[in-house]
């Protein structure tokens, strides 16, 4: 059976390899099999970001909900809890922009879910 090297096909499926580890240092982004690991490694590491962003960005809207909240005498989690019971369905990523850019809004807010929290007949 003769020997098939593959020509065209090879060349392009390595140059593809060689694109994607553009950037890298030293043999990575110049040596097939050195840039196959580093690539098929940063696209382990990409997946892993792509779901630790939804993690990271949800932190961070949590850190300035609270933030907000203390500074009108309310813990975080009573606000969130004070808020559910009044039905209102706004997410984290809206309260945290609201707090930052409508402060005005967001003490309403606060407003509401503070008369949430007192007893009916206090």
């Amino acid at each position: 059976m003769p020997r098939v090297k593959g020509g065209p096909k090879t060349r392009a499926r390595r140059k593809k390899r060689l694109k994607l580890a553009k950037g890298q240092y030293g043999a990575k982004s110049r040596l097939f099999r050195s840039a196959t690991e580093s690539v098929d490694k940063g696209q382990q590491y990409a997946y892993t970001g792509r779901k630790n962003r939804k993690r990271d960005f949800r932190q961070l809207w949590i850190a300035r909900i609270s933030a907000a909240t203390r500074a009108q005498g309310l813990s975080y989690g009573r606000f969130i809890s004070a808020l559910k019971k009044a039905n209102v369905l706004l997410d984290r990523k809206i309260l945290s922009d609201m707090a930052i850019k409508d402060a005005a809004g967001f003490e309403q807010l606060i407003g509401l879910a503070k008369k949430q929290l007192t007893p009916a007949g206090a």
